[in-house]
């Protein structure tokens, strides 16, 4: 049971980290638009409605805690946005199907909406930039439907693996019924 929560742990570590490493080195060469996707949304709102709130909600911490650190200017900023879209992902386990991937297109568009919107709050809006229409036609809307486009590719792999995680739990919780 420990080895297999350990196994677990180290897959989401991979994961996190390679999915911030394609954020921060590939995805930067292939911007369209000067937008590129949020893989790190895309990762913490899938482990939010595939394992609950309390792993979403993890995941989002470090995945917003790498953030901060490479882009941020007030650490903590991105790790409480991140936490947040993890814990309401959280929400949808119990709607949430395998085969089904509208409801997952749709909490990822609805995270990245709301990151999208959050960023502009509190970033751009309490400094008095107040043109929302602008912000919200160049940024959020271009980031949302490229982040949409990426999570068909991605959100196969990351189901792929919560799969096969899923499966050796189960096989080794097997053995000791």
């Amino acid at each position: 049971m420990k080895k297999d929560k350990i196994r677990r742990f180290l897959v989401t570590a991979v994961i996190l980290l390679g999915c911030y490493l394609l954020q921060c080195t590939v995805f930067p060469k292939l911007v369209l638009a000067s937008i590129k996707p949020n893989l790190l949304l895309i990762v913490t709102a899938s482990f939010g409605f595939m394992r609950g709130q309390k792993e979403g909600m993890l995941l989002g911490f470090f995945a917003g805690l790498m953030v901060d650190i490479q882009f941020g200017s007030i650490l903590g900023f991105y790790a409480l946005i991140y936490l947040v879209i993890g814990y309401i992902n959280g929400w949808f386990r119990q709607m949430y199907y395998d085969e089904d991937i509208k409801l997952p297109l749709c909490l990822i568009a609805g995270s990245e909406f709301v990151y999208g919107l959050a960023v502009y709050v509190l970033q751009f809006m309490l400094r008095s930039e107040f043109n929302f229409p602008y912000y919200l036609n160049h940024i959020i809307i271009p980031e949302l439907i490229y982040t949409i486009v990426v999570t068909l590719v991605l959100y196969p792999l990351i189901l792929f693996i919560n799969h096969r995680l899923e499966a050796e739990e189960k096989r080794s919780a097997s053995k000791f019924v």
